[in-house]
């Protein structure tokens, strides 16, 4: 896969681990910033937020296995579950050597990722940054999307995920609501997911997502958010696009009735990738929020 150089001018590191490796950006120096992306982007979303921060903080984003520039092996080398997720997550950061004091920043499946490991490790994280995820499990007040229904259960979403990347394809178009991407940014969010093979996380993001207690994830979700009161005193920035069709305002909701003092910026025509429709506005607030 090739990347661009002008949109993503990094150099990239790799965590190897059981013959996989994993990538991750590893930019500038001074108080760590942690960034946890999520399905089906990778590293690639926080491009302009590390180019923001690098001066001031050290940036660290690992793009998980099957994502981005990270291997993309098939279900017989790796598990594609919550748990493994975490898992990594915590290696890396474990073998990185990066202390007590992690500024966490999440979105999307970033958010159970990212919680699963403040809630094994609560005492290292000394700030959170929510965008447009979750850390619990589907409000009672929100509808599971039909389309996510259709790929998490059916042979027909499978197919299509798969065989036509069609999940990437039409997040890249929907999922900005304020602006539009253009072509060239529509393409370096899908390259990575540029075959049948290299798509399988995708799809098995898709259908790891707990709704029942049969569910691999809900225990670790239930687990999640049990533990949320922990961070009650932990500062905490919510940045929310209000017309994600997955990730709604019914989600916003939660995060705020458990975290009333937490500092919320809400943009009413704003999608899911709120870090590309609301650059101008986010990326500022965080700065000054890690500033603090």
């Amino acid at each position: 896969m090739v990347v661009d150089e002008g949109l993503y001018p990094f150099e990239s590191h790799f965590f190897a681990k059981n013959g996989l490796k994993q990538h991750y950006l590893d930019e500038g120096s001074g108080p760590v910033v942690v960034m946890v992306h999520g399905n089906p982007t990778w590293s690639f979303y926080y491009r302009d937020l590390v180019l923001a921060l690098r001066d001031t903080h050290r940036c660290i984003v690992p793009d998980h296995i099957g994502c981005g520039l990270s291997d993309k092996p098939g279900d017989d080398r790796y598990d594609y579950t919550l748990a493994r997720r975490i898992d990594d997550l915590e290696d890396l950061l474990d073998h990185l050597d990066l202390g007590s004091e992690i500024n966490l920043v999440v979105h999307d499946w970033g958010g159970m990722i990212g919680m699963g490991y403040a809630h094994r490790h609560p005492d290292r994280i000394a700030k959170l940054t929510i965008l447009n995820t979750a850390a619990f499990h589907l409000p009672q007040t929100k509808r599971f999307p039909l389309a996510l229904w259709i790929v998490r259960n059916t042979f027909l979403g499978s197919f299509l995920v798969r065989g036509f990347n069609s999940f990437s394809l039409v997040a890249s178009f929907i999922c900005c609501r304020r602006k539009k991407l253009n072509g060239k940014l529509r393409r370096a969010f899908r390259a990575p997911y540029d075959s049948w093979a290299n798509r399988i996380a995708t799809l098995r993001f898709v259908q790891d997502i707990p709704l029942a207690p049969k569910d691999k994830a809900y225990a670790v979700v239930s687990e999640i958010e049990e533990g949320l009161h922990r961070f009650a005193a932990t500062p905490m920035l919510i940045c929310w696009g209000e017309k994600d069709f997955v990730f709604s305002t019914h989600f916003l909701d939660e995060w705020i009735r458990r975290f009333p003092n937490a500092d919320v910026l809400r943009f009413h025509d704003g999608g899911h990738y709120i870090l590309e429709d609301a650059a101008e506005e986010v990326i500022p607030r965080i700065r000054k929020f890690l500033a603090q």
